[in-house]
């Protein structure tokens, strides 16, 4: 591991994300990671979906870190990691058919998340499937203490942090789309949900626990 940055929340989640992601990107191609942070997701859905093109993208002072974990694994499905940062709204042209990102919306602005999706509307596929992992308030509330603590240690340090809710996350993805398929509980109250975009809203929603 030495000279590359190590995440031990990574390693403990890659299992279950990629339960997940295994059924929601079984037919897709191109998928963009937003915010790959460490590169260590990067390298390991890459290696156990095959049929995917996996790009990485982070902001700049990150992508050396995920370089080095990329250039490790030396995949042939995972080219150069991208410089991407939604608040500065430079977006690659894709289009990508699967978009993933883990752990990046309560550390963004709201500001920002609106972006964030602003920008999907841009670079998915017509049939995109958009997968997001992370905690998640529920109807306003936290859906355990640990959260609540959470949520108060993120906007101690950074006022503009937060667990984000279901429901208006849910909002901006619908007005890109997207109609939401399933909501996947995750081990330590976290959630992965799950949008299809170019399909009606409610045709198919489901919550599943893991």
């Amino acid at each position: 591991m030495s000279g590359k940055p190590f995440s031990p929340a990574c390693e403990r989640n890659r299992e279950p994300i990629l339960g997940v992601l295994r059924e929601a990107f079984a037919s897709r191609r191109a998928a963009l990671e937003i915010g790959s942070g460490t590169g260590q997701h990067a390298v390991h859905f890459a290696a156990h979906m095959p049929w995917l093109c996996w790009q990485s993208s982070d902001r700049a002072e990150n992508l050396p870190g995920i370089r080095a974990w990329l250039d490790e694994a030396a995949l042939p499905n995972t080219p150069p990691p991208l410089q991407l940062d939604v608040a500065a709204d430079e977006w690659p042209a894709g289009p990508f058919d699967a978009i993933f990102s883990a752990n990046t919306l309560h550390i963004m602005s709201w500001a920002e998340v609106e972006r964030l999706f602003a920008g999907l509307g841009r670079c998915a596929a017509p049939d995109a499937v958009l997968a997001i992992y992370g905690p998640f308030n529920v109807d306003g509330r936290f859906t355990s203490e640990s959260n609540a603590a959470f949520d108060a240690s993120l906007r101690a340090a950074a006022p503009h942090r937060g667990i984000r809710d279901r429901a208006a996350v849910a909002e901006l993805a619908a007005a890109q789309g997207f109609a939401q398929m399933a909501d996947h509980a995750m081990p330590a109250n976290n959630r992965c949900l799950v949008w299809v975009r170019g399909r009606g809203q409610g045709s198919g929603d489901r919550t599943q626990s893991r």
